[in-house]
């Protein structure tokens, strides 16, 4: 999930702190799931899946669409 996630906001050119600022969550929260220290939780998972426009599934690596 972590280098899907730092490939999504890069697609979308925007920073850790933007994104962190969209979700509601610490800046930390991005840069430790991106880093694979933390896993995100559902309801973080589900936030990224919608700003992102994707599923979670995407997100969880079961799918690659």
């Amino acid at each position: 999930m972590a280098e899907r996630l730092r490939n999504l906001r890069a697609e979308k050119g925007i920073g850790q702190n933007a994104l962190a600022e969209a979700l509601g969550v610490s800046n930390a929260s991005i840069s430790y799931w991106e880093n694979g220290k933390q896993e995100p939780s559902v309801s973080a998972i589900y936030k990224l899946a919608v700003y992102f426009d994707v599923s979670v599934d995407y997100l969880l690596g079961l799918e690659d669409d």
